[in-house]
């Protein structure tokens, strides 16, 4: 991929506190968008979860004829407990007509001050009718994911969007517990989300293939290894 913009990507995210507002300008036949939320939907649905430090922005560039490179950083790593991460992703996306299109990239992560290995991510997927549909494969440090996800925004029943994450992972080195291994685990979630009154509300269930001591072993996308329910709220002042 390309190394981290450090240097762009701190006065992106000082250019975003200080006038919060999406930048957007066009350059010839590229679009450049500089913003405090992630541009790509279909990698950020995908990959990593959706929580973000009080500081975080990104930039993305794209081009006519569907190309694009960018990166975004959930968290500057401020306060005592985040760390710095930089992501950098390049892509190409592409309509095949008005109710279809279809998206590939790849997506590099780094954590430049700690002492957390870099990842990769394979992504692709399939927009139809407003609602997208997608895979994305990883090699972590530690352990290989596989990923399935759907957003179902194209049809939102009372107004509530709907959207499904499956993941296998499959540990590079098993891990002891009380009667055995852990070798691999699976975990999902389901979330519902919709706007009231200018706040954005999304209800989440989360689980996993894992209970009891056996979670001792997991390190997957949900915050927790046995099943939570989450009520989150979220207001923007811009």
């Amino acid at each position: 991929m390309f190394k981290p913009s450090l240097f762009l990507l701190g006065s992106l995210l000082w250019y975003s506190v200080a006038q919060a507002q999406v930048f957007q300008r066009e350059l010839g036949d590229f679009d450049l968008k500089l913003a405090t939320t992630p541009s790509r939907s279909m990698a950020q649905g995908l990959v990593k979860p959706s929580t973000t430090g009080s500081f975080h922005g990104g930039l993305d560039l794209s081009h006519d004829s569907g190309f694009y490179v960018g990166q975004w950083s959930p968290s500057m790593g401020l306060s005592p407990s985040s760390n710095l991460e930089v992501d950098s992703y390049m892509g190409f996306k592409q309509p095949f007509d008005h109710s279809l299109g279809y998206e590939v990239g790849m997506i590099h992560y780094s954590y430049p001050k700690a002492d957390t290995l870099d990842s990769q991510e394979l992504f692709g997927g399939l927009t139809l009718l407003g609602s997208r549909f997608g895979a994305a494969f990883s090699n972590d440090p530690d352990k290989q994911n596989s990923t399935l996800f759907a957003d179902l925004s194209g049809n939102q029943p009372f107004g509530i969007g709907i959207s499904l994450k499956y993941t296998t992972h499959q540990l590079n080195t098993p891990v002891s517990v009380d009667d055995g291994y852990v070798g691999s685990f699976t975990d999902w979630s389901v979330k519902l989300s919709r706007p009231f009154m200018g706040i954005d509300l999304d209800l989440i269930y989360s689980d996993s293939s894992l209970s009891g001591s056996d979670c001792s072993a997991y390190s997957g996308h949900n915050s927790q290894c046995d099943g939570l329910v989450t009520l989150k709220a979220a207001h923007s002042f811009y």
